[in-house]
């Protein structure tokens, strides 16, 4: 049984005979001496969509949900819902955007990597790879004889995504963004 400091965004876990998943983690260090950390935990329903939050501290247990793994890739989208294909039997999995609100902003049609989690054959969130590759839409023109120093310039990405980036890079670029905390990496 994993410990509640253990969990993360899009956890599975089993509370009271439901599954839910963990959408929101909010750590929070108590000043107290001897006091433990506590998490606060937004959690949803698989099956409803209803919403449990819950505070645990970093030390409580906590049951892992059954979770199955696909490998999936991006199909299209329709108004709110977007579709996914099984690599593997090319099964068609639809989830509404607002589940995947956050990771959007780092799906293009030719990412690799994406994990699809189902619960009883439903499909309840996408894992994607820590880092992708964008392309640079928009941004100012690069400086000549600008050095990979910290100074940076706002940059908008093919997906509609805006993250600061050195001042050498230009439109048209590929470069590489971490997809936990939406930063550059490097070049593609």
């Amino acid at each position: 049984m994993p410990k509640a400091s253990d969990l993360k965004k899009g956890s599975v876990v089993e509370v009271d005979g439901e599954t839910y998943i963990a959408r929101q983690i909010e750590k929070r260090n108590p000043s107290a001496r001897g006091a433990s950390t506590l998490y606060r935990v937004r959690f949803f329903n698989v099956r409803n969509g209803q919403k449990l939050e819950q505070t645990l501290k970093g030390d409580d247990f906590i049951k892992e949900g059954q979770l199955t793994r696909r490998s999936v890739q991006f199909s299209y989208r329709e108004g709110d819902v977007i579709n996914f294909m099984d690599t593997g039997n090319y099964t068609q999995y639809a989830l509404d955007a607002d589940v995947l609100e956050e990771q959007l902003h780092y799906m293009t049609e030719d990412l690799e990597g994406m994990i699809a989690l189902l619960v009883d054959g439903q499909v309840v969130d996408i894992e994607i790879p820590q880092t992708v590759e964008l392309e640079i839409t928009e941004t100012a023109p690069g400086i000549k004889g600008a050095s990979a120093s910290a100074r940076t310039k706002p940059a908008l990405l093919s997906t509609g995504l805006e993250i600061q980036v050195p001042e050498y890079l230009e439109s048209g670029e590929r470069i590489k963004v971490n997809t936990t905390n939406g930063r550059f990496v490097s070049r593609a």
